[in-house]
């Protein structure tokens, strides 16, 4: 096996990494392998190391952080719709982002802001808080989600559709708060 010396990584045909060669999807470059592991004759230049970033990691920019929440497009619907329920935001934010019977239920409830808090006047209400949020996908473009919505000690439900469109877009198809107060 034959070493670079300037930059210290296996060069040869053999390979020098531990669990590379298992089945498929569990290579150096898989999700499920959490990377090489080198022989311990073989060492990385400090150019060579990156530090990986972990889950409870946050991500470094405002960017990065929009980019994530576009690959979890349920999320950033049940944010958008959390404010515009609450009456943070205007319904017609969510204009293009909404079939149009979504748009009309969602144009119903806002007015009602059922989302908003419910306190005694001259008191600070808390803000509302999305909870918890999950997903089901029926089938291939179609997500069915649900948000758990806190108010201080107040816990409301949210549920809704997202269909991907033939622009590849997610728009809301459905939505249902369940009774309004």
């Amino acid at each position: 096996m034959a070493i670079d010396p300037a930059t210290a990584i296996c060069t040869s045909s053999s390979p020098c990494l531990r669990g590379g060669a298992g089945p498929a999807g569990r290579g150096p470059g898989s999700p499920g392998n959490r990377g090489p592991t080198r022989t311990p004759h073989l060492t990385r230049t400090p150019t060579q190391h990156r530090p990986t970033a972990t889950r409870d990691t946050p991500l470094p920019t405002p960017g990065a952080r929009h980019r994530a929440l576009e690959n979890r497009p349920h999320l950033w619907f049940a944010h958008q719709l959390l404010l515009a329920l609450s009456g943070q935001r205007p319904v017609h934010a969510l204009l293009g982002h909404a079939l149009p019977a979504a748009y009309d239920r969602l144009a119903e409830l806002a007015p009602l802001s059922p989302l908003r808090p419910y306190l005694a006047p001259g008191l600070r209400a808390p803000v509302p808080a999305l909870h918890a949020c999950g997903l089901c996908r029926p089938r291939d473009g179609v997500i069915e989600a649900f948000a758990r919505i806190t108010t201080g000690a107040r816990l409301r439900a949210l549920a809704f559709r997202l269909e991907r469109g033939g622009d590849a877009r997610w728009r809301c198809a459905a939505l249902d708060l369940g009774p309004v107060p």
